[in-house]
């Protein structure tokens, strides 16, 4: 089946199946968060970004194999609610934003840096640091050498705007990271996996950073 990106709580995972990864997106918690389970194809080695909530479908999903890594794109509370249960059943390795870890209440074994890589077996992902909608935000930028990229913004990108910021100097830290380290670099083509809701693209949003701006959210 063509994946989709469009996924409910309680409902099947969606699965976007690429020549060297595959990633199963599935909604989980009371605020529908998304949690994605990245597959090496060549080693079957997993990780998984966000372990949000419900933490027996995640557990579920990502099966027999475990997981060798757990990264949380950021300290808001939604998006950890499973993040322990999960680390004590797989022994999974956790990876947060250096900025953002002393707020996560499971121990961060590796801290992350702007421009860090973090590996799922053989493929490579690029860490992203993005002030504004917390401090220590990271989205992770796969580079598909055989396709466009991939990018899990969490929640500092969704189809129609940027993540929820409470002051103006938030604001623009959030849209000026966005701009640098994602629109001015990466291809329209380049798929976005937010932290909740369905997926879009860069050229999608790219019209409407403007009036973005102009909005201030």
């Amino acid at each position: 089946m063509t994946y989709s990106g469009r996924v409910t709580v309680g409902g099947s995972a969606d699965v976007h199946e690429l020549k060297d990864l595959m990633i199963t997106k599935v909604a989980v918690g009371p605020m529908n968060n998304n949690a994605y389970l990245l597959r090496c194809r060549a080693t079957d080695e997993q990780l998984l970004i966000d372990a949000a909530n419900d933490a027996d479908t995640l557990l579920g999903t990502i099966g027999d194999d475990g997981i060798a890594s757990v990264v949380t794109t950021h300290r808001h509370g939604d998006h950890w609610q499973a993040l322990a249960q999960v680390v004590a059943a797989t022994g999974a390795r956790t990876h947060a934003g250096r900025e953002d870890a002393e707020g996560i209440p499971v121990p961060t074994d590796v801290l992350v840096d702007d421009g860090d890589t973090i590996r799922v077996g053989r493929v490579e992902l690029t860490a992203r640091h993005l002030v504004g909608h917390t401090p220590g935000s990271i989205a992770l930028v796969y580079d598909d050498p055989h396709g466009h990229p991939h990018v899990f913004t969490g929640d500092c990108l969704f189809p129609g705007g940027p993540g929820r910021t409470t002051r103006p100097e938030e604001f623009n830290s959030l849209m000026d990271g966005l701009e640098t380290k994602l629109f001015d670099v990466l291809p329209d083509e380049t798929w976005i996996y937010p932290g909740h809701g369905n997926d879009t693209t860069l050229g999608t949003e790219r019209p409407y950073l403007a009036e973005w701006r102009a909005r201030g959210w």
